[in-house]
């Protein structure tokens, strides 16, 4: 089969005249929004909407049914507002198994300059290669982009095109997910009648919103604290260089206050989000906050509490939770120089005080990530719980070299070897030593 020949030049540069729409399937909520790219300038938001939802656990359908019915009705009220009609989105996800690995290919170019053919030979041995291993594990690609480039073994080379070499290869970073909950989510998005144009990693998604580029190029992990699930993207030298999923968010923290003080789900969320704090001051042990009983016809009586005792309940669950954030961090190799700064973002950066924990915590840098990139984002999706919905659109608009994206080649130059350090630490590795 003949396989046409794509130029990296033109994959990278933006799709314009076009409506990108984006859905942010989540524990706690679905969220819609609808976007257009300008031809200069960055996408203009047309149209948002938002539902509750409890159809998901840990980032999982677990309610088909009611997934559905939120996609929907987040959708429709996204649509009503931009006055158009939606037949496809992007859409994201935080669980099924993410992996994240580094695989590399080579290929032979007897010694003359690099061109855009030859680019394109590499990135099809490349997509050839990972086509091999997805089909051997039997996952499902969600990203597949070129990090780095080797020139006849000098690594980190970022341009290779015009370069005389008699091999040129790349290091392609592989994040895949298991198969059943992406075409979970995949069915329920298209029995609310919308088709998926693709499935983005959270953590990818939010990093497109949260971070500039020279936060990428220096060094910087975002941990994206969702409702059911916290993802930790690594990022250096430009790139995305390793990414990891947690089970465990910022709904531990109300269901650990419901069980704590006997009451509701709804009022403990309550009690979080106008008292709760990740951080203590003297005064918390005087001001008190009222508990509602957990039945109110049961005849029980509301109780009060001092505030610090709500404040003790949130730090414990925090400091579980960091201490797997800073596990997950020294297992990407995220340290030293180029491990300093982290960016909180999702809805559980909203709770006040977590910056200040999360920099004792993790001894590194804390700033709150904020959705950014974005015309006419109305106020209520500005917000750090918003970072991932305005990221799918950004991603939409300006697409990157995803090689889970090119067509398979039948006369690819052939994969060389991948070498023995052919993991996230080598990519790290080699990041480390252009800092």
């Amino acid at each position: 089969m003949a396989v046409a020949v794509l130029s990296p030049a033109s994959l990278l540069k933006p799709r314009s005249g076009r409506v990108v729409a984006a859905l942010d399937v989540g524990t706690s909520k679905v969220a819609a929004l609808i976007a257009a790219v300008e031809p200069d300038g960055p996408p203009r938001v047309l149209g948002c909407g938002v539902r509750a939802s409890s159809g998901l656990k840990r980032g999982l359908v677990a309610d088909m049914s009611r997934t559905e019915e939120a996609i929907r009705a987040a959708m429709m009220q996204a649509e009503r507002a931009a006055e158009l009609e939606i037949e496809s989105v992007l859409v994201n996800i935080s669980a099924g198994g993410l992996q994240s690995d580094v695989t590399s290919v080579a290929i032979d170019i007897a010694g003359h300059r690099i061109s855009d053919s030859d680019m394109t030979r590499l990135l099809s041995a490349g997509r050839d290669e990972i086509e091999a291993r997805v089909r051997e594990s039997g996952r499902t690609t969600l990203h597949a982009e070129p990090a780095l480039y080797t020139v006849d073994g000098l690594e980190g080379v970022t341009e290779p095109a015009g370069f005389h070499a008699h091999q040129l290869g790349v290091d392609i970073h592989l994040i895949t997910a298991d198969t059943p909950p992406c075409r979970n989510l995949d069915l329920a998005v298209r029995n609310a009648h919308l088709d998926v144009e693709g499935i983005i990693a959270s953590g990818v998604a939010a990093s497109a919103s949260v971070l500039n580029p020279e936060e990428a190029e220096l060094g910087v992990a975002v941990v994206e604290l969702g409702a059911g699930v916290t993802t930790i993207a690594v990022h250096g030298g430009g790139v995305l260089a390793g990414l990891a999923s947690i089970p465990m968010g910022a709904a531990d923290i109300t269901a650990d206050i419901a069980a704590s003080f006997a009451t509701r789900r709804a009022a403990a969320e309550k009690l979080k989000t106008l008292y709760g704090a990740a951080v203590a001051v003297p005064r918390d042990n005087h001001d008190l906050v009222d508990i509602p009983p957990l039945d109110a016809e049961d005849g029980a009586e509301i109780r009060r509490v001092p505030r610090a005792e709500l404040i003790a309940i949130i730090r414990g669950r925090l400091d579980m939770l960091f201490g797997e954030v800073a596990d997950a961090l020294s297992d990407m190799g995220f340290k030293g120089p180029a491990g300093r700064q982290v960016v909180l973002t999702g809805g559980g950066a909203e709770l006040r005080g977590i910056a200040d924990f999360a920099a004792g915590a993790l001894n590194r840098t804390i700033r709150i990530g904020r959705p950014r990139g974005l015309s006419g984002l109305p106020d209520a999706q500005s917000s750090p719980a918003y970072a991932t919905l305005a990221g799918l659109v950004l991603r939409g608009a300006n697409p990157p070299i995803d090689l889970g994206h090119l067509p398979v080649s039948r006369a690819s130059g052939r994969p060389g070897a991948p070498g023995a350090q052919s993991a996230i630490g080598r990519l790290l590795s080699v990041l480390k030593r252009q800092l």
